[in-house]
This record gives structure tokens, sequence and C-alpha cells, in this order.
């Protein structure tokens, strides 16, 4: 990357954070709103309503969520679907949100510098 393109190595990483960033912050951002309209629904309904992740994503596009399963089957493997798809699509979409979102503000997050050691 160095003089050809005008950016140094030192701008790629810091660009690469930023996605990470500001993909997770609206990714937690979208948690929050899931968790105020289940607690929305909630207190107009007196009663506890959580919506979970696999019926949203079948109210948004359900040809997507039908095709997943022979995708990960396929192509992934047989055990992922089962135990581990359907326990996140039958999560709560604020908690699943939640946690992808924190994840990945996590992973864009900047490195503490090392105290008492050498950078080189």
């Amino acid at each position: 990357m160095g003089a050809d393109t005008g950016t140094s190595d030192n701008e790629q990483p810091a660009m690469i954070r930023f996605v990470f960033r500001f993909t997770g912050l609206w990714i937690l951002a979208a948690g929050f709103v899931a968790l105020v309209r289940d607690g929305t629904k909630s207190i107009a309904g007196n009663a506890v309503f959580i919506t979970k992740l696999g019926e949203d994503w079948n109210n948004l596009h359900s040809t997507s969520l039908q095709l997943l399963q022979p995708a990960i089957e396929r192509h992934v493997a047989i055990w992922l679907w089962d135990p581990v798809m359907l326990t996140i699509l039958t999560a709560p979409t604020w908690l699943v949100l939640g946690i992808v979102g924190s994840i990945l503000i996590l992973i864009g997050r900047k490195r503490k510098p090392l105290i008492g050691y050498g950078r080189d």
C-alpha cells in the first residue's frame, strides 16, 4: 500500500476498525429498537411479549430464511443447523442483535498500548 496509492499502511486498519464500529453501532441500535418494541407491546398487552429472531426475519424476508437451512446444511455442516442456528433463531431479537453489535464494536476498538514492552 505505500507510496503508489497515496495511503500509508497505518490508515487501512483504522478504516477497517471504523467499519466494524460503525456496523456494530447500527446493529446495536437495531437491537435497542427491538427491545423498545417488545417492551411497548408488553406494557400495552399487560403480558410479556418477546419477539424471536426467526419471527422478525420471516416478517422481513421469508424466502431468505427458507433458503438459509439448505445453504447451511449443504455448504457448512449439517450439525450447525439443528442445535446452533435454531437456538439463535428462537432467541429474542434484541438479545441476538445486542450480542452481534457488541462483538463488532469490540473487534473495532483501538488496542491499548502495551506498558513496559517494546513495540519493535
